[in-house]
């Protein structure tokens, strides 16, 4: 099966040292990106690391699409142990960064131990392989992500597109805050801006131009053309296009969760927001071209977005009917480094604890107190798993992680979906909201009612494919172009080696939330789905799971580890 390749590149925050490691056995295992990190985390880290201690490792990786010039695959990879769930968090973001990180020679890089400054590593191409410089960077603390990427620029003649950081939520471990890259994109869901930011690292730039060596299949020429000419909504309106649709079917939460719908939702949708888009935006070599640069002339904000998902937290969610008011929302999170979707949702249930829907100022001041935990900022950064009851607000958290939009109340294989997911309530894990509005060919589409047992299946199936897209690592919006012919061209392999490698990744991962203590009492909802009980016992049975939601180790066939540290 194609995978990357390269050592891992492993960087001691505290001692300052970096060393090269062979991964061969990982990579041919586990392909890169998702799979790779969680197979270095589950050899490397300690089961019990506190996920913001110096023992947690924060893993960055690309994948082998990265060597190639396809559409779609202008992303990396982050893994880590995650301080807002506990369990395991991996995410992916789009921009210009990855093919500057394969460019230095690393398959991946782990960082752990903890500064005692805030630092900046450097990680470049070197005569022997990948290596890092470490500098101290004072002058940083507390900086924002523009002004962060403004210094590199300005001191290392390294744009955004070379830099990841975290902004002021990760040095003050706001649980979800976001690695940034590219200054708007986001490693968002699962507090790895904490992660990293425990461990003093401000920031890592990465740059070189080694070659791989990866020859990728024709097919990617296919792919790419696909994306130039396609005619999708997408292209013009990103995720802000679908909410619409899911205003209509009751899809779209808002109030904290107390509807599914919302009345203002035209004022928010993907009409308002391509009013305000000003340009085209893309990710490396994609010509897709889904991005929303956005601009409101008359107050002079730009940022990028918002999506749908920001459209929800900070907009229906929060009660907030202005675009240009969830714009300054997202605006806000990128510039001080916090995951949209938590953040807005957090400052939701603290709107519904003091009756202030709709209250656009308060929303945009308590954002900004979350990630510099000043006043009530300070137990809102802990998130609400961890805060409702204090606010007197319902929980609405999967293992501690708030729920994404694609409501499922109403999309109920989505709440399957969301309550198995071991990353929390992500609808990214498995995209089974597609297959309900539906997204996808009639064919294939189900009704958004009920938990029939072909559901769980595909659930299954589909919870895998992504899986394999986080290893490649390819965009979730090649839906449309990534056919099972096309994966197996891509990867060099069949179908059924493709399931294979999806389901031992998410295998691996339950694996290691198990031995951190969770078990089928997380997998659950705060609603009544109908059939759930049987439907998750159908999902465990599916997998070759107990019935209690506890999987094996994977690792005892497969093997692949790296030596794990002295």
């Amino acid at each position: 099966m194609l995978h990357a390749r390269g050592p891992l590149l492993s960087l001691d925050a505290g001692e300052r040292t970096a060393r090269r490691v062979d991964v061969d056995g990982a990579l041919a295992a586990y392909v890169g990106g998702r799979g790779l990190n969680t197979r270095l985390l589950a050899g490397r880290a300690p089961a019990d690391a506190d996920p913001l201690g110096p023992e947690n490792r924060v893993y960055f990786s690309t994948g082998p699409l990265q060597q190639s010039t396809m559409s779609f695959t202008g992303r990396m990879a982050a893994t880590a142990y995650s301080p807002l769930t506990g369990g395991v968090a991996s995410s992916n973001a789009g921009g210009f960064l990855s093919r500057n990180f394969a460019g230095t020679g690393a398959a991946a890089v782990e960082v752990h131990g903890a500064s005692d400054e805030p630092l900046a590593v450097h990680v470049r191409e070197g005569p022997d392989g990948p290596e890092a410089t470490f500098e101290a960077v004072p002058e940083l603390e507390l900086a924002t992500v523009p002004e962060v990427t403004a210094w590199a620029e300005r001191e290392h003649d390294l744009g955004a597109e070379h830099t990841a950081c975290v902004g002021p939520a990760g040095e003050n471990e706001v649980r979800f805050a976001s690695v940034m890259t590219t200054e708007s994109r986001a490693f968002g869901r699962g507090g790895l801006g904490a992660a990293l930011g425990a461990k003093g690292v401000k920031l890592l730039t990465f740059d070189g131009d080694h070659d791989h060596g990866i020859d990728v299949d024709d097919e990617a020429v296919a792919i790419h053309r696909d994306a130039a000419t396609s005619d999708s909504i997408m292209k013009r309106q990103g995720t802000a296009s679908v909410t619409d649709l899911a205003n209509e079917i009751g899809s779209f939460p808002s109030y904290y969760f107390d509807d599914v719908r919302f009345e203002g939702y035209e004022s928010i949708n993907g009409d308002a927001v391509e009013a305000k888009k000003y340009e085209k935006g893309t990710c490396s070599q994609c010509a897709f071209a889904c991005k929303l640069p956005t601009r409101d002339e008359a107050t002079g904000l730009e940022t990028e977005g918002p999506e749908f998902e920001t459209i929800m937290a900070f907009g229906g969610n929060c009660g907030v009917d202005d675009v240009v008011d969830v714009m300054k929302g997202n605006d806000i999170c990128d510039r001080l480094g916090m995951d949209t979707i938590s953040a807005g949702n957090t400052v939701a249930a603290y709107l519904a604890s003091e009756d202030a829907f709709g209250d656009a100022d308060l929303v945009h001041e308590t954002t900004r107190k979350i990630a510099y935990r000043e006043g009530v900022g300070d137990r809102l950064a802990e998130g609400i798993d961890r805060v409702h009851d204090e606010l007197g607000v319902e929980n609405w958290t999967v293992k501690g992680m708030s729920f994404s939009a694609h409501d499922g109340r109403t999309l109920n294989g989505q709440g399957l979906g969301f309550a198995v997911a071991n990353r929390g309530a992500d609808h990214m894990y498995a995209t089974f909201y597609a297959w309900e509005y539906p997204l996808v060919d009639d064919s294939e589409a189900y009704d958004p009612s009920g938990l029939a047992e072909a559901k769980v299946e595909t659930l299954v199936e589909q919870e895998n494919l992504r899986a394999v897209e986080d290893c490649g690592v390819v965009c979730r919006f090649s839906r449309g172009e990534m056919t099972p012919g096309r994966f197996e061209a891509l990867f060099e392999t069949d179908y059924e080696a493709i399931q294979a490698l999806g389901a031992r990744v998410v295998e691996l991962e339950r694996h290691l939330n198990n031995e951190r203590g969770f078990d089928r009492s997380d997998d659950r909802v705060p609603y009544d789905l109908p059939g759930f009980a049987a439907a998750l016992d159908r999902y465990y049975e599916s997998r070759g799971w107990s019935a209690d939601g506890v999987a094996p180790d994977p690792t005892a066939a497969t093997g692949g580890a790296a030596p794990a540290d002295d």
